[in-house]
């Protein structure tokens, strides 16, 4: 028998991650260092395009925050469910 999720946390647990990750970003942006950190990732992946990190707008951060986490949210109750049915299905 597999382990059941709880969907509730799942949703709860990937929702804070995706935020706290984003969260990360928002604070490198306010102190400046956005802009190296994204040169030295796009260099590691061998690309080279033109992107410019903006100036910080707390809305702005405030928004790609709570829309992370909604997302997050909805993946980790979507992952939940689809666990817990795949766990309840017999197999051959």
């Amino acid at each position: 028998m597999a382990i059941m999720l709880d969907e509730k946390q799942a949703a709860l647990g990937l929702g804070c991650f995706f935020a706290t990750v984003h969260a990360v970003w928002v604070a490198l942006v306010a102190t400046g260092s956005a802009a190296g950190l994204l040169n030295w990732i796009m260099g590691l992946h061998m690309l080279s395009m033109p992107i410019s990190v903006t100036a910080f707008n707390l809305m702005t951060a405030v928004t790609l925050i709570v829309v992370t986490f909604v997302v997050g949210a909805v993946f980790g109750w979507i992952f939940a469910k689809v666990w817990n049915w795949a766990g309840k299905q017999k197999y051959m």
